[in-house]
């Protein structure tokens, strides 16, 4: 899993077009900061909880705004942001791996869904200067098919739970999600580049592939992760 971040680190450097020193400070900060967190439990719920008032408060902003993360504090520390709470959930996670899997589950059904939905009803643009090719219908079919796989997913990991309040956290983590996937494709047109990387020939770099994943996953273990 480190491997993966360490990887996604060097691909944001490039986005926010780090020089060659100011790379290395960034990942050799990130390595810190996982080193930090691994040996201790007492501050994920803080962690989560940073991580989340930044996709919820900081990356809408953004969003509306389009600022150009160039360089600098803020480029970094957003970066920090971004991958350390993922990490950290994922760590914690594997303690139960199938949990894990339901989990990013959410993200992938969540994409699956709203690219299918997207392509055959897709008439009104959710952000079209950032990313044309996603749509509000595209969101219905998102949060619809998710809100099914709640009933499953409670029914396998916590029947103990009730439903609604499932169903109302995967909606926050799908909203999440999005956000997540949107703050990326920001990241990209502003840095005119099509894919964060190429790691992964055909598919794009890491990042690519873990942006939905990087605002959705840290909610999820705040409020599923079994200690």
């Amino acid at each position: 899993m480190f491997g993966a971040v360490l990887l996604a680190a060097t691909e944001w450097a490039r986005l926010v077009s780090f020089g060659s020193a100011a790379s290395w400070i960034f990942k050799a900060a990130l390595a810190t900061g996982c080193g930090l967190l691994w040996w201790q439990t007492q501050a994920d719920s803080v962690v989560y909880f940073v991580s989340i008032a930044f996709w919820v408060a900081a990356v809408p902003l953004a969003l509306w705004q389009k600022p150009r993360l160039h360089g600098g504090f803020v480029a970094g520390l957003a970066g920090l942001i971004v991958l350390l709470p993922m990490w950290l959930a994922a760590v914690r996670l594997q303690a139960t791996p199938g949990l894990l899997l339901a989990l990013l589950a959410i993200v992938w059904i969540s994409d699956s869904a709203a690219y299918a939905a997207g392509h055959a009803w897709g008439k009104h643009k959710l952000a079209p200067s950032i990313s044309p090719g996603k749509s509000w219908e595209g969101v219905g079919g998102a949060i619809a098919a998710v809100a099914v796989y709640a009933g499953v997913f409670q029914l396998a990991w916590f029947p103990e739970i009730g439903l609604f309040f499932v169903m109302t956290a995967f909606f926050a983590i799908t909203v999440l999600g999005i956000l997540g996937d949107l703050f990326e494709s920001l990241l990209k047109r502003s840095a005119g580049v099509k894919d964060s990387g190429t790691m992964l020939p055909g598919h794009g770099g890491v990042l690519d592939r873990i942006d939905a994943i990087t605002a959705a996953l840290p909610l999820a273990a705040l409020v599923f992760a079994r200690t």
